[in-house]
């Protein structure tokens, strides 16, 4: 599998291995967990997306076990998570309301949590989960070079951020953001055309797609979207999915889609895309589709 340079000594899989249903399985033993992340590495897919929310803030520590009793596959692997999403649940129970907090406190205890939760030594990058419309750039920002500096993170990011979002961080940091994880997919197309794309591929900072399937929809029902992408699937001899996630490798924006499951046969085949042929005019029929319409 092909993969996304980040920075001169980290790399991504071209698709990530999402993991914020992690939690929700019905085994979530070490085993399993285990052959979950044997079967992307079968595939080349070596990066795992991870957020300090996820499972109830319990999604990190599900790995966590896993990598402690197999501690082999740390070194095998590259492990994003999130931070600033505090909701009253797990360890923030007693949280009055739901809120995001980009303090230096939070990140750095946030930081620490996951670290000690799934087992590792260092987070090869952070992301700020949501923005924050109480940030203080010049704090946050910071705290954000405070975490690359100590060791314990190697690159930060963010995730939902608007392009003023972005700049605003930035603005305040000496390290670089290296990536925005925004849902893209066929289903929500709107950033190809509202900037957020175009912001990113300009700095040429990859871009990280969640719910590249559009939670399921897109593999669900019956539309016009559903048809085009069956004739492609067809054609190349593999499903849906695969269509819908070669749709954004194909972009030159290097879009790397987050892809999440917890059915092993179905992260068995999560590289299917790479099989698909997306020349421009098959882009296009599927974005067409999606759209309801012919292009202006």
């Amino acid at each position: 599998m092909d993969r996304i340079k980040i920075t001169d000594d980290l790399s991504f899989s071209r698709i990530v291995y999402g993991m914020w249903r992690l939690g929700d399985d019905s085994d979530t033993s070490p085993a399993h967990v285990q052959a979950k992340i044997e079967a992307c590495l079968e595939q080349g897919i070596t990066t795992m997306d991870q957020a300090d929310i996820y499972g109830g803030y319990e999604a990190e520590e599900v790995l966590g076990d896993a990598l402690r009793a197999a501690p082999a596959l740390k070194d095998k692997i590259e492990i994003v998570t999130k931070c600033d999403i505090v909701a009253p649940a797990g360890r923030y129970a007693d949280a009055r309301v739901k809120y995001y907090d980009t303090s230096r406190a939070h990140i750095l205890a946030s930081v620490d949590h996951s670290l000690r939760l799934m087992g590792v030594d260092k987070i090869d990058t952070l992301l700020v989960h949501r923005p924050d419309p109480m940030m203080d750039h010049h704090e946050t920002g910071a705290a954000l070079d405070e975490v690359v500096a100590s060791g314990k993170v190697r690159t930060v990011g963010v995730s939902n951020f608007k392009l003023h979002d972005w700049t605003l961080l930035q603005s305040a940091m000496k390290t670089q953001l290296v990536t925005n994880q925004i849902e893209l997919s066929l289903s929500a197309h709107q950033g190809f055309t509202n900037g957020d794309v175009a912001y990113l591929q300009e700095r040429n900072a990859p871009i990280m797609a969640w719910s590249p399937l559009g939670g399921g929809s897109l593999m669900t029902g019956s539309g016009a979207v559903q048809d085009a992408m069956a004739a492609v699937a067809g054609a190349n001899g593999v499903d849906n999915a695969a269509v819908a996630v070669a749709w954004l490798l194909a972009h030159p924006a290097k879009i790397i889609p987050v892809m999440g499951t917890n059915n092993l046969d179905r992260i068995k085949t999560l590289s299917d895309a790479a099989k698909v042929q997306m020349d421009r005019q098959t882009w296009f029929e599927l974005y067409t589709a999606a759209l309801g319409q012919e292009v202006p």
